[in-house]
């Protein structure tokens, strides 16, 4: 259960996504609009983002909510990029609360998050997985399965836990690719770019909801949607 989103385009600051919009990460981690499970997102906030020059991805994650972090607000506006991703955090009940389950979970290249939650026993055995948390384990599945398999993994870890929520989030610097499985996400396409999100972070009338079930790819060509049928 968290709130997440993604930017693919010209290179903006990291305040203007995540902290300025008037439903913007920020107030969503304390009053979101549709989030289905849970209230509020108050177990911890992060952001990924490419940097000019470098290969890997850039991360900043902490345990606090993100309203208590005026370090990060202080430092947001002079951070830009092109391909961010950023997320806010409601803890499962007994999952810890800790920096390391916070999203993004990163391979080293690729940044993910998920807004979901699986049972751990539904996941096969992963390496390398960031923390205990049923969201680390199935970014870790994830990277080792390549992004090429996201749908596949997608319905495999369904089928083994119908009820799980598994809305995930990918970066990658060139492309960002998403999945809707049991919760909200929202597209909004601009000259400037395009944004992934569970909730729009404003009143613009150019937001749409993508269908349940569904995967999405996002490149600087336009975003295509594909139907994901369970397993």
């Amino acid at each position: 259960m968290c709130r997440h989103l993604a930017w693919l385009g010209r290179p903006r600051s990291v305040a203007d996504l995540v902290l300025q919009p008037p439903s913007s990460l920020l107030v969503q981690s304390y009053a979101p609009r549709r989030q289905r499970y849970g209230t509020v997102n108050a177990d911890g906030w992060g952001v990924g983002f490419y940097a000019e020059g470098r290969d890997e991805p850039v991360r900043w994650r902490s345990a606090r909510p993100l309203w208590a972090d005026p370090s990060f607000a202080s430092v947001a506006p002079v951070l830009r990029s092109g391909c961010v991703l950023a997320a806010v955090r409601s803890a499962t009940v007994g999952m810890p609360l800790e920096e390391s389950a916070v999203a993004p979970f990163t391979d080293g290249r690729v940044l993910l998050s998920h807004n979901g939650r699986v049972d751990r026993a539904a996941l096969p055995p992963v390496r390398d997985a960031e923390s205990t948390v049923d969201s680390a384990l199935l970014a870790a599945l994830v990277f080792d399965r390549g992004l090429s398999a996201i749908a596949d993994v997608v319905r495999e870890v369904a089928a083994g836990d119908p009820g799980a929520r598994l809305n995930l989030l990918v970066a990658d610097g060139h492309r960002l690719l998403a999945t809707t499985w049991g919760d909200t996400l929202s597209v909004l396409v601009t000259a400037e770019g395009t944004a992934l999100a569970s909730e729009p972070w404003d009143d613009d009338p150019a937001w749409s909801d993508i269908p349940d079930h569904h995967l999405i790819e996002v490149t600087p060509d336009g975003v295509l949607l594909t139907p994901l049928e369970p397993a």
